[in-house]
């Protein structure tokens, strides 16, 4: 085995990625984060002159915000980097660890528990952000200039904190068109302006996500086995059905079975009854996807060729209905 198999082999072992992304795109990440965190602190500098509230200047940024600054600036379509994850990351965590510090006896149990609460909290709230840990254990640990705060640490300076990273992120990435944060607005942008046509007339493979990585020209948070392996269950889920339902039927969701921008769910909301020869119409209501709230009709049988299968919404995702578990 050669010496670049055994670079190659460590490393996968270290998790080190082939990066696509380009050096512009990298200083365009680095020159955000830098503004994010230096207007973030000046526009605390100036609230504290102004409001002569009585902290010292050590107060006025928490560590944890150049976290969120890389994922803000470096993975601004990122799940983790959203506003609600951000917000209430930073939010509802820290409100776990100041409460912790305040309520259970100093130790390293109370860091422990403040920082695995914080976890499983965000985890149901579906506001998951690394740097929310960091809030929780700074609540508990950070020393008496913290957590002599109590909750006003929620307040100043956190949220200000918070609120003036996302306004930054917000303005600093719309000057760049493929950055444009939140993630809706560029995942609209791309759904309006989408010319593919639905054909089932191909096979995705690991080399047409490695081509999209590299057209993306952003830093994708998934790993190439990742996405091999998504790939490959979406293969094998794609093959437990491939016809169309045999009945349409009244309150039914159904999916196209189509991908990306391409995919829609409706629901009928309304039939007619099928003994009436010419008038076999339905009509349904677009819940997911394209056309989102759009209400249209159309005979059963057109309905019945545009359909793949049904599916059921279990915990925010749309699976197919002889699948739910």
């Amino acid at each position: 085995m050669s010496w670049e198999s055994h670079l190659n082999t460590a490393a996968q072992w270290l998790g080190i990625e082939r990066n696509q992304t380009s050096h512009g795109e990298k200083l365009i990440s680095a020159l955000g984060a830098a503004v994010g965190i230096a207007v973030t602190v000046l526009f605390s500098m100036w609230l504290l002159n102004q409001t002569q509230i009585g902290l010292t200047g050590s107060l006025l940024i928490i560590s944890s915000m150049g976290a969120s600054a890389v994922l803000l600036f470096a993975v601004p379509h990122g799940a983790l980097s959203q506003p609600w994850p951000v917000i209430g990351g930073h939010m509802i965590s820290a409100f776990i660890g100041v409460s912790c510090q305040q309520w259970l006896p100093e130790g390293f149990m109370t860091a422990g528990l403040a920082v695995g609460l914080a976890v499983g909290v965000m985890y149901y709230l579906r506001c998951i952000h690394p740097p929310g840990g960091a809030s929780a254990l700074t609540a508990v640990i950070a020393g008496n200039e913290i957590t002599g705060m109590g909750y006003q640490f929620l307040l100043y300076p956190l949220l200000l904190n918070v609120v003036v990273m996302l306004l930054i992120a917000l303005s600093f990435n719309f000057l760049f068109p493929w950055r444009r944060y939140p993630a809706h607005i560029n995942t609209r942008h791309h759904s309006e302006n989408s010319s593919l046509v639905p054909t089932s007339d191909y096979v995705l493979t690991t080399e047409d996500f490695n081509a999209a990585i590299h057209e993306h020209d952003s830093f994708v948070d998934i790993t190439e086995e990742g996405l091999t392996e998504l790939l490959e269950k979406a293969k094998q889920h794609a093959q437990l059905s491939i016809s169309h339902p045999q009945t349409i039927e009244r309150g039914c969701f159904y999916s196209n079975g189509n991908i990306g921008s391409l995919w829609e769910v409706r629901q009928v909301i309304d039939d007619a009854e099928p003994s009436q020869q010419g008038q076999d119409l339905i009509i349904y209501k677009t819940v997911a996807g394209q056309n989102l709230h759009q209400t249209a009709y159309c005979d059963r049988e057109s309905f019945r060729q545009w359909a793949r299968f049904v599916v059921v919404e279990t915990q925010g995702l749309w699976v197919k209905a002889d699948q739910q578990s």
